[in-house]
């Protein structure tokens, strides 16, 4: 197990990915992308990734199962329903949809790239030590869903 596995909340890293894509803005040339089509673009991304974050909430907080992603452990339940029925991991995916809108508001193709790190980095240090928690708790049941849904979508 790495030392950053489960180490750093996902908000947090989220938080700074948006900070770092709002400095790799400010340090490159953005594209040119009108001001309407860059509001209608960025909003559809926000509140599709803001939906996703609340429904997987919503589906978690009805199971009586945990969503406090450092502590995987405390998983109670398999949840399958809602947005888990699409991806393993709708609050990551919601979060990562909230992303791509602010590097649309942005304009700038080097914030959209970041979006694709925080990716690579929440797989690796959160949702696979995540995983391995879950098919060690819940084990056939999990592996079964696991095999039927995608990680992100």
């Amino acid at each position: 197990m790495s030392g950053l596995e489960l180490k750093v909340a996902p908000d947090v890293v989220w938080l700074l990915v948006a900070a770092s894509m709002w400095l790799s803005s400010a340090l490159t040339r953005g594209i040119a992308v009108p001001a309407a089509v860059r509001i209608v673009l960025a909003g559809s991304f926000f509140a599709a990734g803001i939906a996703l974050i609340v429904a997987a909430r919503v589906e978690l907080d009805r199971a009586h199962t945990t969503w406090h992603p450092s502590e995987p452990g405390r998983t109670t339940s398999l949840v399958t329903a809602g947005a888990f029925r699409c991806s393993r991991n709708p609050t990551y995916l919601g979060m990562w949809l909230v992303l791509v809108g602010w590097a649309v508001v942005l304009a700038n193709l080097l914030a959209l790239a970041v979006t694709f790190a925080f990716m690579l980095y929440l797989t690796r240090f959160q949702i696979v030590p995540e995983e391995r928690v879950l098919s060690a708790l819940l084990g056939d049941q999990y592996r079964q869903y696991a095999s039927q849904v995608r990680r992100w979508l």
